[in-house]
């Protein structure tokens, strides 16, 4: 899949809060609108206290370009309260310390924050093996069967820990989300274009009717 689709690097990214910012940011949107949206409230405000004490209204006008901007607006600053409150300071490193359940359970104990959102934060910020599971690597997993084909993005979460190979993680997730796009969409597949064709369940049904 890398030779089709690159091999993605992961980014050193030393402001966990402002890892978990940006997923927030990216929830129901493009990556082009989410990266503009926390470029924004980077520019607007000096720090996450900065942040936390500011209005809604103010952040909100930040993160405009993001979309569901009264809402994550909200999100973000009653998260960054909460992480104040529980550790004295806007601070996120103590995670880097925990077990990668244990900074799960702590991330999605924040409310707003899903099993998607702080996984992203375990991969991408931490560099944990754990896959990030969103629409795309949702329905691709679940047309190639490799853990058959589970219910929900959290079935299927909880399906591909320990499935994929130590140090992969971020490559799987990533490719999966290229593949989803370019070849495996919702509608329409391009199956007989798709490296993975030979590997597909659902790929092999279709032939089979072609």
């Amino acid at each position: 899949m890398e030779s089709e689709l690159g091999r993605p690097e992961r980014a050193a990214d030393d402001d966990l809060v402002g890892s978990l910012v940006r997923t927030i940011l990216s929830q129901n949107t493009s990556d082009v609108n989410s990266d503009r949206a926390y470029g924004s409230l980077r520019e607007r405000f000096g720090s996450w206290s900065d942040v936390e004490r500011a209005s809604t209204r103010s952040i909100e006008a930040a993160i405009r370009s993001g979309g569901l901007a009264r809402t994550k607006s909200e999100r973000i600053r009653r998260i960054l309260g909460v992480i104040r409150e529980r550790a004295g300071k806007i601070d996120l490193t103590f995670l880097r310390d925990m077990e990668t359940d244990a900074v799960l359970d702590y991330l999605e104990s924040l409310d707003g924050v899903g099993p998607k959102t702080a996984a992203c934060v375990a991969l991408f910020g931490l560099g944990r093996e754990v896959v990030p599971v969103d629409t795309h690597v949702h329905r691709v997993v679940g047309r190639l069967g490799v853990v058959g084909t589970p219910a929900s993005p959290e079935k299927t979460f909880e399906a591909l820990r320990g499935v994929v190979p130590g140090g992969a993680s971020l490559s799987f997730h990533v490719n999966l989300i290229r593949l989803g796009r370019r070849y495996c969409r919702p509608s329409r597949p391009d199956c007989t274009s798709c490296p993975l064709r030979r590997l597909c369940d659902a790929a092999r049904g279709r032939k089979a009717l072609d």
